[in-house]
């Protein structure tokens, strides 16, 4: 029963910008898993995984639908256990540490994947759908310091 009350308690004491920073990292991976279920994102990760020394073989064992779907399922389950965070700081860590990784694979997607940087007038650019990553890595490591600080309480 104290547990239950000093975990709501940490949801009151929560900054609303670590709320609202979380919120906005789930509604992202939501959206963006469920979009890796139709065949457009599908083709548009594809030269991404393809490239990628650590996830190109799944492309050997699985349709490119199929890799898509599997990263769309592992962005909606990190969003889940990103929400059920704010209930269980253990699931919290845990589920930052996924999030953490999947940011840094993404992000390393701008190294891996060949013409991903291009000279737009004289400015060098990228897909901004990658660095995105740069904020959800931040959010996740938060996650991460937020709930351990919450375990080493109780």
């Amino acid at each position: 029963m104290n547990n239950i009350k000093q975990q709501s308690s940490g949801w009151v004491k929560t900054p609303l910008s670590y709320k609202t920073g979380v919120f906005g990292v789930v509604l992202l991976l939501l959206w963006i898993g469920i979009f890796k279920f139709t065949p457009t994102e599908a083709a548009a990760i594809e030269p991404l995984v393809k490239n990628h020394p650590f996830m190109g073989w799944l492309y050997s064992i699985l349709s490119v639908q199929g890799v898509s779907n599997l990263v769309g399922i592992s962005e909606i389950i990190i969003a889940v256990g990103l929400i059920y965070s704010f209930f269980n700081p253990k699931a919290g860590v845990f589920f930052g540490v996924l999030a953490s990784v999947l940011s840094i694979v993404t992000l390393s997607f701008l190294f891996t994947t060949p013409d991903t940087w291009k000279m737009v007038d004289g400015v060098p650019t990228t897909s901004f759908f990658l660095v995105k990553d740069i904020l959800f890595l931040a959010v996740s490591l938060q996650v991460i310091e937020h709930n351990k600080k919450l375990l080493s309480r109780s």
